[in-house]
């Protein structure tokens, strides 16, 4: 049994190095943004040049790949990380930066691609399950890992910079060794934004918010945390148990959608996230503890909200449709991602650092207001007809390409 999974493993110790290096450097710039004194804006913007390289890297890294091989397409792509990671360390500049943060995006685009194929390649219909519960542990355990590594270190110093280059190098290790045989080529990627808000106009307009509330904490979450005074440890671990109380909640939110209109659970789960996030921005709470304990609540509701809304689009989808429509919602998140860190720099270099909250409230505060309002134009998919719900992975950190991993596309396999 374990022998039939040792190449999996191998990929995925490749795909821990790179997500621990993801997660390293995407909190330590903001904090060494903040102690330089790039401007909020600055800030903002780097995440947005991020999600923007991202959400590119998904529509033009197959054709790299397809045109250097898997191997030699990974090790690129993970070589630029590195070298990317090395340069921000080197040349401390809020311009220089937010390029870079672009170049990022699509290497870590690309490489995650490259992974992703390759465990769907060696993953069945008997084990994908299996298959994709690893690497969503793999997912949540490395990001956290890598986030944890800022509270150990000097983020003044460049010591991190370069922890975060030998994580990348580390990466190519695993894939450059193998001797599994090579994916097929991967697929182009296709957005028909039309198609998505024909089939659900929930989630097409759920997925676009998220992405905004989502990308504003990702980026400045750590931003408003050393702003309010806690220390490095404290924002780490406020970073890592946001997504983690998320992940937990996932499930159980999930269920409850089984029982009942998605919808519900939807505009529930976004009035949740935005009452927590102006009562954090109300009580401007200071205390490290409370703090961590206010965004983790925060967390627990709005990073659940992800799944719940894939979960009703597929539920109006045909099953050979999942991987069309639940990528196309993923990119759709992604552009949000683009707008959530300009909003937030805003209201935070306008008003304080709590306008971080005030950006993530407007958008959950929509988002419930626009689901209640679907509820009452269209009817609920019976519950008999829809498929279980299923969590999904740290979506920031996965690909259209990852969706083939997902257990719901043996319909589509066998199809």
């Amino acid at each position: 049994m374990l022998a039939s999974y040792r190449p999996i493993l191998s990929l995925l110790r490749g795909t821990a190095f790179l997500l621990a290096a993801s997660g390293l450097h995407g909190l330590l710039l903001p904090l060494r943004g903040q102690v330089e004194g790039f401007s909020t804006a600055s800030l903002g913007l780097m995440g947005t040049a991020w999600a923007g390289g991202f959400v590119t890297g998904c529509f033009f890294a197959p054709r790299i790949v397809r045109r250097a091989g898997h191997v030699r397409a990974f090790g690129a792509f993970a070589a630029s990380g590195a070298i990317v990671a090395l340069l921000t360390g080197l040349i401390i500049d809020e311009y220089v930066w937010i390029l870079l943060r672009a170049f990022t995006g699509f290497t870590m685009a690309g490489a995650f691609m490259v992974i992703e194929s390759w465990l769907n390649e060696k993953a069945t219909n008997e084990n994908r399950g299996t298959v994709f519960g690893l690497y969503m542990m793999v997912t949540y355990a490395s990001i956290m890992g890598g986030q944890m590594i800022v509270a150990g270190g000097d983020v003044k110093s460049a010591s991190l910079f370069m922890i975060t280059g030998i994580l990348f190098c580390l990466s190519l290790i695993p894939t450059a060794v193998s001797t599994a045989s090579h994916p097929k080529p991967l697929q182009d990627v296709k957005l028909d934004v039309k198609g998505l808000y024909a089939n659900s106009p929930v989630s097409a307009i759920a997925c676009l918010l998220i992405g905004i509330a989502n990308g504003a904490w990702g980026t400045l979450g750590a931003v408003y945390g050393a702003r309010i005074g806690i220390s490095t440890a404290e924002i780490a671990l406020m970073m890592s148990l946001v997504v983690v109380a998320g992940a937990a909640m996932q499930l159980p939110a999930g269920r409850l959608s089984d029982k009942t209109d998605r919808r519900f659970v939807l505009a529930g789960a976004a009035f949740g996230a935005a009452l927590v996030a102006l009562m954090i921005f109300v009580f401007e709470p200071r205390s490290g503890v409370f703090v961590i304990v206010f965004t983790a609540a925060y967390g627990a509701f709005a990073y659940t909200l992800y799944s719940i809304a894939v979960a009703h689009a597929n539920d109006h989808a045909r099953s050979e449709d999942f991987v069309k429509v639940s990528g196309g919602l993923l990119l759709l998140y992604g552009f949000g991602t683009m707008i959530g860190p300009l909003l937030a720099a805003a209201l935070m270099g306008w008003m304080r650092p709590e306008g971080l909250f005030l950006a993530t409230a407007f958008a959950h505060l929509c988002l419930g207001g626009y689901t209640l309002l679907r509820i009452s134009r269209r009817a609920p998919v019976p519950i008999e007809g829809r498929d279980a719900f299923k969590t999904q992975p740290a979506d920031r950190s996965v690909t259209p390409e990852a969706l083939r991993l997902d257990p719901r596309r043996k319909a589509e396999a066998s199809s």
